[in-house]
């Protein structure tokens, strides 16, 4: 198999995403709206109360209020039914910047999740860490191969990030918007009618045309978005604390062969499914998420505004924080946060509490500062290298979803994907514009 342009010399340059981007260690509606599906919808009506100068009609200020609290209600879901005993842990120890219990260290500041991805010596293929799930469910053998980009380090990392910056840099998104950006007006079209569409099913169908893209692979992006979602669905499961599950590992060999095979993968390389895996599911976490708090916090306003956009990208970027938690081992003694570290400690950075997510909603007016927002795509060497991907699709996403204000009509959680998410989003137009 070849992959295209930087990824197709060598085809071992190919690779997935930085620290804040890999799946596979991962572990309501307004009052009084109607309730389809069992969860609150947000159809009808769509209020237009925010503006994009920032002036608000008389009144607006708590009835925006009231929607933002929707919208949060309805984005926690994704969280609590799919992995409601993690997330209790972690809401109840967000009350210190950094805590020790036994051998695992919480890391809930920014500062302090920042010095850990830039300062602390890591061991990057410890079991349970992002590399080393990624190692273990994606076949990749070690010294012999080419590594899944996560479990690198040194210039073979460099290596590997200088042909991803070549991809996903600049001209390489571009080229990408000329694939998706045909694929969001068509699977758009039924909103013009007063029909439905599904947002997560179209998050898939454009995260497989972005990986076949850029693997150069002629699979159908529909199964290489599903193939790429199970390997990382039955890597979580298989590394979930316990006792090990029966045929647990067997399934995610089945489900890794089942994607190289689509991707015609050969040999030990891991690479490609590494991109895949991924890409999938980062999108498909992400972009349904997004869509739902615009829905259901009357944002529409301000997504279908050129200056705007752009800051509100990066703000449902931040409060959606696709891969909340980042396991990672520390390689050597140090400190975090004033905390004292050993080799071998487990930290578990929490990435939707370094960014505020839980208690700073989406304001493209009044955004959370950069730095601060970024670290979504982690810091360091090892920052996502698909971060303008994800930006430029999101803004494509918004920018095409805008003119139809769009409400949420039924929405279902993804109890067994790699990351919090919705397992269907359907979207009616609301007010057309």
């Amino acid at each position: 198999m070849t992959v295209r342009r930087s990824l197709s010399t060598g085809r071992r340059h190919g690779g997935g995403s930085g620290d804040a981007a890999c799946p596979v260690t991962v572990l309501t509606g307004p009052a009084g709206a109607r309730t389809e599906g069992g969860v609150a919808s947000s159809a009808g009506a769509v209020p237009e109360l925010a503006r994009p100068d920032g002036a608000e009609p008389a009144g607006a200020a708590p009835e925006l209020a009231r929607l933002a609290r929707a919208a949060r209600r309805r984005d926690r879901r994704v969280y609590w039914r799919a992995h409601p005993f993690l997330f209790a842990l972690l809401a109840a120890t967000r009350g210190r910047p950094v805590r020790r219990i036994g051998r695992t260290v919480l890391v809930h500041d920014p500062d302090a999740y920042h010095e850990v991805l830039t300062r602390l010596p890591l061991d990057r293929t410890a079991p349970g860490t992002t590399g080393g799930a990624a190692r273990s469910a994606l076949g990749s053998k070690g010294p012999g191969d080419a590594g899944v980009l996560f479990d690198q380090e040194g210039g073979e990392h460099r290596a590997v990030r200088r042909g991803l910056a070549r991809d996903l840099g600049t001209a390489g998104v571009e080229e990408l918007r000329a694939l998706w950006r045909p694929l969001l007006a068509d699977r758009l079209e039924p909103l013009a009618t007063g029909g439905a569409v599904d947002v997560v099913a179209l998050a898939r169908e454009l995260s497989g045309t972005v990986v076949c893209a850029l693997l150069d692979s002629p699979a159908s992006p529909r199964a290489v978005a599903a193939a790429a979602a199970e390997v990382a669905a039955a890597s979580v499961r298989s590394e979930l604390p316990g006792p090990p599950r029966p045929g647990a590992r067997a399934a995610v060999a089945r489900a890794t062969a089942r994607l190289r095979q689509l991707l015609g993968d050969e040999g030990d390389d891991a690479l490609s499914a590494m991109v895949a895996v991924a890409a999938v599911n980062t999108t498909v976490a992400a972009l349904p998420r997004a869509a739902a708090w615009c829905a259901d916090a009357a944002l529409w306003e301000q997504a279908a505004d050129d200056t705007l956009r752009r800051s509100l990208v990066g703000e449902l970027l931040r409060v959606t924080a696709a891969s909340p938690l980042l396991p990672r081992v520390a390689a050597a003694d140090g400190a975090v946060g004033g905390c004292p570290v050993r080799a071998g400690d487990r930290l578990l950075l929490v990435a939707r509490h370094a960014v505020g997510a839980h208690r700073a909603d989406p304001d493209a007016l009044h955004p959370a500062p950069a730095g601060v927002a970024r670290l979504v795509f982690g810091a360091g060497p090892h920052t996502c290298p698909g971060a303008a991907l994800a930006r430029a699709l999101l803004e494509d996403l918004l920018a095409a979803l805008a003119p139809y204000r769009p409400a949420v009509v039924r929405a279902e959680v993804d109890r067994r994907a790699a990351l919090p998410g919705w397992r269907t989003l359907t979207v009616r137009a609301g007010v057309l514009r």
